[in-house]
């Protein structure tokens, strides 16, 4: 049986190899943080961790996935919230309707992991792929800065 490392553990999943990273995540693991927005990978909200880089895993098929690759949805980022990212969220207040907010918090702490201190272009070209239908984007952004001045 096919296996992945999620979230630090490596769990088995039956799926064919076509199928979408999301539906394994979502249906097969019962990760169910990681959002089904387009299915195209235009808005964000299927955004996940492999191997510390923010991917959409709503069109990249499970076989696709290297062998021992570290995948880590929202729920591994800080199963407690306290991932600084996460706590600038809730600070700032982001969230209006919250459905895009996982692949908004991860494709931050992406940036974040290898830019400590982004510029508002930096910022722009790391989140230009998530959508909010909420247009929450000037919470977002100072919510990262607000997260960078948090990690140091």
């Amino acid at each position: 049986m096919p296996s992945l490392n999620v979230n630090g553990r490596v769990l088995e999943f039956e799926a064919e190899p076509d199928t979408p990273l999301l539906w394994v995540l979502r249906e097969q693991l019962r990760l169910t943080g990681t959002k089904y927005g387009c299915g195209v990978a235009q808005c964000g909200a299927c955004t996940v961790h492999i191997d510390g880089a923010a991917t959409r895993s709503c069109v990249l098929p499970v076989s696709a996935v290297a062998a021992g690759a570290k995948i880590v949805t929202i729920e591994g980022l800080s199963p407690d919230g306290s991932h600084p990212v996460q706590k600038a969220w809730v600070a700032l207040d982001v969230p209006q309707c919250g459905f895009c907010q996982s692949g908004q918090v991860m494709a931050a702490s992406a940036l974040l992991a290898h830019n400590r201190h982004p510029t508002d272009a930096d910022i722009d070209a790391a989140m230009s792929g998530n959508i909010c239908r909420c247009a929450a984007y000037v919470r977002i952004r100072a919510a990262i800065k607000e997260a960078a001045t948090r990690l140091g």
